[in-house]
């Protein structure tokens, strides 16, 4: 079995709670109350999301990095 790294998105809503995310692969989230059981939820999402998937294809894609935006609204 091979391991591989995935860029993981993080964030905490108002409730308090950690939502994961890994943007290159597609509907792969998951929450918890605690960062880690996030991420522990989150390997096993990403488990299950990557039965269907060719993971060649993913590894194709690379995390370049985060920008911000600014952006004038009403």
């Amino acid at each position: 079995m091979k391991n591989s790294l995935f860029t993981v998105y993080i964030e905490r809503d108002e409730d308090g709670i950690f939502i994961g995310s890994i943007p290159t692969v597609p509907s792969c989230y998951a929450e918890g109350k605690t960062q880690k059981e996030m991420l522990k939820n989150l390997q096993e999402v990403l488990k299950l999301c990557l039965r269907n998937i060719d993971i060649r294809e993913i590894e194709k894609i690379k995390f370049i990095g985060i920008q911000n935006l600014e952006v004038a609204y009403a």
